[in-house]
């Protein structure tokens, strides 16, 4: 049952740290943790140290504090407290994760990926009504089971929650059929690499495809990897609500953004680069402008009710408010949201099938 006390009764992360009687050390080098202290400092949390992988300990310092080995913070302090200050998919550090929680308790607070803002419960609690609106709008007990504990996870920070809801990728992709005919506008799409899966996954046939990817470096990969292909259109541009120019930041990774410190780039909707033309199917990963990016697409989905893949991690509160604005814009979508290998709760989707 997805109630509002339920939610109320779980301690925050944030709340636990803070009463916490154990040195609290932070696991992980890196903006993770510039970020994390940044939010120790702000709510008065005291820091015991940083450890790192044995591999990566070599005598550095971060913030002050000098990195050390899991072992050695042992030493220090004997039992402890382990926030996690990275993330991961990879099975080996996910399992050296899962053995660090065998021996101690660790927390692993729900930090912003895109823009500043955190997830909090209060604020959670407060648009509690449009979260259980966003969570009947889901099609099976699958996507209702991960959204709420997918909720316990960003409030609490305990992995368990993460674990019990997992779904390997390739059954991920069993909730879109696609067909030989497609229309594909890929949003964000980055070096080629998810155009490729679609081009693979209907043996090489689609009608036409829609390549849009703001960073420099990344699009001219996207180019070389996908120039062998017919009837794909390239735009070095960022998905945006209307065509204009904006700033951009982040480097050649996946973490390019929109952001006021970086370099103008050209921002284009989707409904202007397709002008009435049809779509069957939109993939939205922009590093937390996909609402944005939904707006600039409203008069295609609304005319067209294209498949939609969207990423619902960039932002704290995404995988509430992305599927109530996509069914503001058109109803008899079945919705569907999975959950990757990930840690923290990263790679998290939304999946949406009309049933036409």
């Amino acid at each position: 049952m997805f109630s509002k006390e339920y939610f109320q009764s779980l301690e925050s992360s944030w709340d636990r740290l803070k009463v916490c009687e154990k040195p609290v050390f932070i696991y992980g080098m890196g903006d993770g943790a510039q970020k994390l202290l940044d939010e120790f400092d702000r709510l008065g949390i005291s820091c015991a140290g940083i450890f790192a992988s044995d591999d990566f300990v070599r005598g550095q310092s971060f913030r002050g504090y000098k990195v050390v080995t899991l072992a050695q913070a042992e030493d220090q302090c004997g039992d402890m407290t382990v926030v996690l200050g990275f993330g991961t998919s990879l099975p080996e550090i996910m399992e050296r994760i899962d053995n660090i929680e065998k021996r101690h308790e660790v927390i692993v607070p729900e930090m912003c990926v895109a823009g500043d803002e955190n997830f909090s419960k209060d604020k959670f609690l407060s648009m509690f009504t449009e979260a259980e609106k966003a969570y009947k709008l889901f099609s099976d007990e699958l996507s209702k089971q991960t959204f709420e504990k997918l909720t316990a996870f960003k409030i609490t920070g305990k992995l368990f929650y993460l674990r019990g809801i997992f779904t390997d990728k390739d059954k991920m992709t069993e909730i879109l059929p696609l067909s030989e005919t497609e229309t594909y506008c890929d949003l964000g799409a980055y070096t080629g690499d998810t155009v490729s899966e679609l081009i693979s996954r209907t043996g090489g046939k689609y009608e036409k495809i829609y390549a849009v990817e703001p960073e420099r470096k990344n699009f001219q990969k996207c180019l070389r990897n996908l120039i062998a292909y017919d009837d794909i259109s390239f735009y070095n541009a960022a998905a945006w609500s209307v065509d204009t120019e904006l700033n951009f930041a982040g480097g050649a990774g996946r973490q390019g953004r929109v952001d006021a410190a970086g370099k103008k780039v050209r921002a284009r909707s989707l409904d202007s680069i397709l002008a009435g033309k049809k779509c069957t199917y939109v993939k939205y990963d922009v590093e937390g402008a996909d609402l944005e990016a939904l707006k600039g697409s409203r008069n295609t989905i609304s005319r067209y009710s294209p498949k939609i893949c969207c990423a619902l991690y960039h932002r704290p509160y995404d995988y509430i408010t992305l599927p109530l604005y996509i069914n503001s814009l058109c109803k008899g979508y079945k919705f569907y949201i999975r959950q990757e290998k990930y840690y923290p709760a990263w790679e998290n989707n939304l999946f949406c099938v009309h049933d036409k």
